[in-house]
């Protein structure tokens, strides 16, 4: 099945020209199946390239998937036109009555400042709680992973002494997890962060496991079944040219970057990089679907109710 999204969403045509299926509102209507809900807290810059990306992960699966683009209640987004936000968004105030199979929060370019000077943090900490009771799985994203860690589990963030950059090679710790079902012994991942949550503070006793991790970059996969949750500290989700445009708009505005490591060929950014992570990101995010849609009741109203 294709994943259900608004008819007139920019991200439309891009999955449309890529080859993933997409179904009509009206079309998915007509079908007597309950589609999975997926709900996307939108944190990013570029809302329109992120809603695409994370899109394309979600349709690539053989299920319905209905996703409900969501964003903080009073913040006001600076890169997307305040058009398409009112057009496709809605407040987490106005969904915290529903209830969803899965919920992702995505990373957010505040990754520098103390948790508590978020403009929104005591409102993420709200959707936080919620996910416990309106939630059946919720899957956390870069800065949305660090700072869901740091909610659920008091776990700090170390901020870098150089941006981690690059495509950085990880390793498989749990070849046996239903989420890593079919993944290789290693694989690459895009990195793109100036912080850092580290192995020897997961708290004794919390059950996080972790599943995925880099020699270079340290921690990227946590499971957390006490709360529900994969915290990723990666960006799997990223375009071929996700990094590269990072790295040219960073010299354009004069600031000191080094070139993504592992990412351009023979390390020369004129030249067009390869994408050695896509295979893995649908892989991923599939097996994710197929384990909400095996675990989550039929009955919307029952979730989070066990």
């Amino acid at each position: 099945m294709p994943i259900r999204i608004p008819d007139d969403l920019p991200a439309r045509a891009t999955l449309e020209a890529e080859g993933v299926m997409v179904m009509r509102e009206a079309d998915a209507r007509r079908q007597d199946i309950r589609p999975m809900r997926i709900g996307l807290l939108n944190l990013m810059p570029d809302k329109v390239r992120t809603e695409t990306q994370f899109a394309r992960l979600l349709g690539a699966t053989p299920l319905q998937v209905e996703l409900t683009l969501v964003k903080m209640t009073n913040h006001v987004a600076r890169n997307t036109s305040g058009e398409h936000i009112l057009s496709f968004y809605r407040d987490w105030q106005d969904v915290r009555a529903e209830r969803f199979d899965g919920f992702i929060v995505t990373g957010a370019p505040v990754e520098t400042l103390p948790f508590e000077q978020v403009t929104y943090w005591d409102e993420l900490r709200r959707v936080f709680d919620w996910t416990q009771t309106h939630v059946h799985h919720s899957f956390h994203v870069c800065w949305g992973a660090q700072a869901a860690v740091h909610h659920f589990h008091g776990m700090p963030k170390y901020p870098l002494p150089e941006k981690a950059f690059g495509v950085h090679r990880h390793l498989n710790l749990a070849p046996a997890s239903p989420y890593l079902r079919g993944f290789s012994d290693d694989f690459a991942i895009p990195v793109s962060r100036w912080t850092e949550v580290r192995r020897e503070d997961i708290p004794p006793g919390s059950g996080l496991r972790v599943l995925m991790e880099s020699e270079e970059a340290g921690l990227c996969l946590l499971e957390d079944p006490a709360h529900r949750a994969l915290h990723m500290f990666n960006h799997i989700e990223y375009d071929s040219s996700s990094l590269a445009e990072e790295y040219f708009r960073d010299l354009a505005a004069g600031k000191k970057i080094a070139k993504p490591l592992g990412y351009f060929p023979e390390d020369d950014p004129s030249r067009p990089p390869g994408n050695r992570w896509r295979s893995h990101a649908h892989l991923l995010f599939g097996n994710w679907i197929n384990e909400l849609y095996q675990t989550t009741p039929f009955d919307l109203e029952e979730i989070g109710r066990g």
